[in-house]
């Protein structure tokens, strides 16, 4: 299916790793302009596998926590191509910040790090989504719709992320402009493969993994980055012209399947 994306500026934070880099691949491969906002440099293997998909797009370093870089960024886009069709919000990690050992400045600095940029980037980029009736895409987690017990500031900003879903979705709508979540459960992605080491050896590994696995009722494996960037892709581009304040989970039904499922 053609996605009509092509030469498309769709700006995405996150998008050397991960989610964010499967989403940026799909665009790419839609004939997309990704405009990647990241804290790490560019590595060179990147730059590699990004001119082999496309010959137009950007890459700006910097650590989001510095929200007001995030203003020029935009503003230089626009001038630089006219409009901005998309917006992806991606960026941000679990800092497995609980209720009982964490105060409350670190509770709003973690809030700082995992919603604050949404905001912005969304904010500074409107009246140009505005322009070209585009989208906007925000990468949610199911510790906002299911917990997790130790992870309260995390929780607390995907929640958030989900409200601002709605809440944008209803202010825009009369300018055309659609506005979903992807609410992420468990995707393979380099984080988690850090996370799954801290369990031990390889068998402590492959065992834990197996323990998480089962309990995804579809196929009983990990989400791929590729499913969440080719779902991405579908919610910026014109094919889902009238879905806008939804959350939607690509998990394999681990969300909102009995997981006692065999």
């Amino acid at each position: 299916m053609d996605l009509h994306l092509q030469g498309k500026v769709i700006i995405v934070t996150g998008g050397m790793r991960g989610i964010g880099k499967g989403i940026v691949v799909e665009l790419a491969k839609e004939g997309a302009i990704p405009v990647v906002i990241n804290r790490s440099q560019i590595l060179d293997e990147y730059r590699d596998e990004m001119n082999s998909l496309t010959d137009t797009w950007d890459f700006y370093s910097l650590d989001l926590n510095e929200t007001d870089g995030i203003a020029p960024i935009v503003e230089e886009t626009y001038k630089k191509y006219g409009h901005i069709d998309g917006i992806v919000n991606n960026a941000g990690a679990n800092d497995n910040l609980d209720l009982e050992s964490t105060g409350w400045r670190e509770f709003e600095k973690s809030l700082h790090g995992n919603l604050t940029h949404y905001y912005e980037l969304v904010h500074q980029a409107v009246p140009y989504l505005k322009e070209s009736q585009g989208a906007v895409v925000n990468i949610g987690s199911k510790t906002a719709i299911t917990g997790q017990g130790k992870t309260s500031a995390y929780a607390a900003a995907k929640g958030a992320i989900l409200g601002l879903t709605r809440e944008w979705a209803a202010a825009l709508a009369k300018d055309n402009v659609r506005v979903n979540t992807i609410v992420v459960a468990e995707a393979w992605t380099p984080l988690y493969a850090k996370w799954i080491k801290t369990f031990g050896d390889e068998e402590a590994q492959k065992a834990r993994l197996a323990l998480i696995e089962d309990k995804i009722p579809l196929g009983k494996r990990m989400t791929r980055v590729e499913e969440i960037g080719a779902l991405a892709a579908f919610l910026l581009s014109d094919r889902s012209s009238h879905t806008t304040g939804q959350w939607l989970f690509p998990d394999g039904g681990y969300v909102h399947l009995d997981r006692a499922l065999s």
